[in-house]
């Protein structure tokens, strides 16, 4: 039977009298579970609050979550501290309630502040704490970080260290590490979570646990399997890595009648196999030439080295390319996170601390890995696709070096060697309303299903942070649903996820619309 509250708020999901008696229950709970009547107000917004919009849409990154329909949390909780953390949990389960948990907001299908459930937001946006110790040449982060805080903190201590994560300066520590972290030193140093070596975690019971005290299979999961899954992960600790004080970046563009075909083509053999300090992203994009619509594919380039040992390895690996040292721009490594985030060149890395609030776009994405080069009869073949759909575009993320050497098993994230690269399916629009999100979902939805001879099979594979609600979702919590979406993002490590589900959170209490389920679920 669920909870009298859970019912009222279910039916009535704007009644604020309903809502505030769920506040008033949750309060109290809240003051003794954390041992604190300070600052409350700061820290838990009921819709009655005047603050409750904007703290809601301060971290909405996709506009399609961000409509007067949405379905809307019944309590906001920004913890400050980390009892407030484990007080959210255990008033949550008492009071049954689903709670969601958001560090930055990127979730591309929102699931992290949307639920069709009654639900809590655990917004952990004021735990961003970052710690680093050069001595020992590590960090800890909170979850609540930002990317870009991140970065802006290791540049501050060292010119010679970075760490490999994403490029979007905004995107939260918190998501971002416990989906495995993808950015471009991968092929030098792997995925952030290969670069982890500890976490702070908030279990079902409430308790914080340190890797040492959550055991080594936690620990594996929430290192690329989502840690939304399995708790609240409260901070990670990081090995940073070292980068020359002097980095390279260049980009190259070719349009199709300028060989864009065979240009695409080269990329695929020599991108992921080159030297690992190199790491050349593809964006495959349609623009508009002489009032005709065409094809432009762009390589961006990150080379933890100078322009004049680039150029001597292009011109033996990608000859075709024809790169010269005034193509490139030497910078330091702070300076490559500002160009690949694309400001300015001369921008203050001050820029990094900006988290950017109450921004967002319309936009769907998808992904997919290419294991076999597509031939150029192919890729012919999908520019056409392309120019008939006449809006997404595709993102190739090259794979090989460090990520060929880390098996499959070492974290929950298996697409290692093997592949060549990541796709993604990008599209973004500016008109609200579901009749221009049905219209456009659609169009990547055909350019994804027009991939479907050139990508891996059985199962089709996918990044999991590339959040796709496509891939399935789970309505009821149950181990056959999860198993739809989970083969496809974690492939051969979904059952080992499952198992420390089972072992972790046997209720299920910590789940969402593609969660990892446990072998047996209690609705």
């Amino acid at each position: 039977m669920l909870p009298l509250l859970f019912l009222l708020v279910f039916k009535f999901p704007c009644s604020f009298a309903a809502s505030d008696s769920v506040y008033e229950s949750f309060l109290q709970c809240f003051t003794n579970q954390s041992s604190t009547s300070n600052q409350l107000s700061n820290v838990l917004f009921p819709q009655s609050d005047p603050s409750y919009p904007s703290v809601l849409r301060a971290y909405i990154r996709n506009a399609r979550f961000n409509s007067s329909s949405t379905p809307k949390p019944v309590i906001i909780v920004t913890p400050l501290l980390e009892s407030h953390v484990s007080a959210a949990v255990i008033c949550s389960r008492n009071l049954g309630f689903q709670l969601r948990i958001r560090s930055g907001g990127h979730d591309f299908e929102g699931i992290s502040y949307v639920s069709d459930r009654p639900f809590f937001i655990l917004d952990m946006f004021n735990l961003r704490s970052i710690s680093i110790d050069m001595e020992e040449e590590s960090a800890w982060v909170g979850a609540g970080a930002t990317l870009g805080e991140l970065y802006y903190s290791i540049w501050q201590k060292s010119k010679v260290h970075g760490f490999p994560a994403g490029v979007c300066p905004t995107v939260g520590v918190g998501g971002h590490f416990s989906g495995g972290g993808y950015g471009n030193m991968l092929r030098k140093y792997g995925l952030s979570v290969d670069n982890v070596v500890d976490a702070k975690i908030v279990d079902v019971n409430g308790r914080i646990l340190d890797r040492e005290g959550m055991g080594e299979d936690l620990f594996w999961a929430i290192r690329g399997g989502g840690g939304a899954s399995f708790g609240v992960v409260l901070a990670y600790k990081i090995k940073l890595v070292p980068v020359p004080e002097t980095v390279t970046v260049f980009r190259a563009e070719r349009t199709l009648d300028q060989n864009a075909t065979d240009f695409v083509f080269r990329w695929q053999t020599v991108a992921p196999t080159t030297d690992n300090n190199l790491f050349m992203r593809m964006l495959v994009q349609l623009i508009t030439r002489n009032k005709q619509k065409t094809v432009r594919a762009s390589i961006l380039t990150l080379y933890l080295g100078g322009a004049h040992g680039l150029v001597a390895l292009l011109q033996k690996d990608f000859p075709e390319l024809g790169l010269k040292k005034e193509n490139c721009m030497e910078m330091s490594w702070i300076e490559s996170v500002l160009w690949w985030a694309n400001f300015e060149n001369g921008t203050s890395p001050d820029v990094l601390l900006d988290r950017d609030p109450d921004d967002a776009d319309f936009l769907k994405r998808k992904s997919d890995y290419v294991q076999t080069p597509i031939s150029k009869d192919g890729l012919e073949w999908l520019w056409k696709r392309m120019i008939e759909l006449g809006k997404p575009g595709l993102v190739l993320n090259p794979y090989g070096g460090r990520m060929d050497e880390i098996k499959a098993t070492d974290t929950p994230m298996p697409h290692r060697a093997g592949n060549l690269y990541k796709l993604q399916y990008s599209i973004t629009w500016d008109e609200p309303g579901a009749e221009a999100e049905r219209n456009y979902t659609n169009l990547v939805n055909r350019l994804h299903s027009y991939m479907t001879a050139f990508v891996s099979k059985n199962p089709r594979r996918a990044f999991f942070p590339y959040r796709d609600i496509d891939n399935g979702i789970s309505k009821t919590g149950s181990y056959e649903e999860g198993k739809v979406y989970g083969i496809k993002y974690f492939t051969e490590n979904f059952e080992r996820l499952v198992d420390v589900k089972t072992a972790v959170d046997p209720a299920n209490f910590f789940r969402n619309e593609q969660s990892i389920p446990p072998r047996t679920s209690k609705e």
